[in-house]
């Protein structure tokens, strides 16, 4: 049984806002320290940002016209908490206690992100997707319910009839849908809205890559201040993480459909 939201559910615009706003830290310093929530829905976007370096208002009212559309941006910055900023100093280590699972991605996970990415790849607004079994179930917004059971004759579609979707209709919070991003990966670190440094970012990347190439569970935890993780540098852990967002194109593009892609 597996649940996956679109890019354009209002819970995913908030993370896509969340790591444009992080992909902007990293722009400004390769040691930026930031973590980021946002709240939307209704015409307005509140955004929180704990950050080492200064993010102009303007650029964060950019993204959210880019992303979400023209809506009231209310920004609050505050400067990282000087003890965390204390704890990084000399060398990136571990920024959070944590416990943390990777999971090998089953095929019922693989088919059902198929499927969502195929949908919204004609129809790109407010979606979910669940699938159990041989249940399909499709919420699919701004979309025909006869096309889509056309394509896929045996799945519930839309069950309480056509809807529009969007932040209009419901809110959005960032770190809301980690189900659709990590599937049985799931623990309590949020992946959207923070920095390399912060090991609900790194760790959890990493135990879910490690799942994929062993096709085991991993399951490791952390305390702050750790320098060592699974055996190996928390730093090499960093750069593993580093080099999976920067090869999906930055922390934005890592948002739009989590680990489980």
């Amino acid at each position: 049984m597996f649940e996956k939201v679109n890019p354009n559910h209002p819970d995913k615009i908030a993370d896509r806002i969340a790591g444009a706003i992080v992909d902007l830290a990293y722009r400004d310093s390769d040691k930026a320290r930031i973590a980021v929530e946002v709240l939307i829905g209704h015409g307005i976007c509140h955004i929180i940002a704990e950050t080492s370096v200064r993010i102009d208002p303007e650029d964060v009212a950019a993204i959210v016209l880019r992303i979400a559309g023209n809506l009231e941006v209310d920004y609050s910055e505050i400067p990282q908490d000087h003890h965390l900023a204390r704890n990084q100093e000399k060398e990136i280590r571990c920024g959070d206690n944590g416990i943390f699972k990777g999971m090998p991605v089953t095929d019922e996970q693989r088919k059902l992100t198929a499927i969502a990415r195929h949908i919204y790849d004609e129809y790109e607004y407010d979606g979910k997707y669940i699938i159990d079994k041989d249940r399909l179930i499709i919420c699919q917004s701004n979309a025909w319910n006869e096309d889509l059971r056309n394509e896929y004759p045996t799945a519930e579609i839309n069950p309480l009839g056509p809807w529009t979707g969007g932040t209009d209709v419901d809110s959005g919070a960032t770190n809301r849908k980690l189900g659709s991003d990590m599937g049985d990966s799931i623990t309590g670190g949020g992946l959207h809205g923070k920095d390399l440094s912060k090991a609900d970012v790194s760790v959890n990347i990493y135990a879910f890559l490690k799942a994929q190439e062993t096709g085991k569970p991993v399951q490791l935890c952390c305390a702050i201040g750790d320098t060592r993780i699974d055996g190996i540098p928390y730093t090499q852990i960093v750069d593993t993480a580093r080099k999976y967002i920067d090869s999906l194109g930055g922390f934005e593009k890592f948002a739009e459909w989590g680990l489980i892609r």
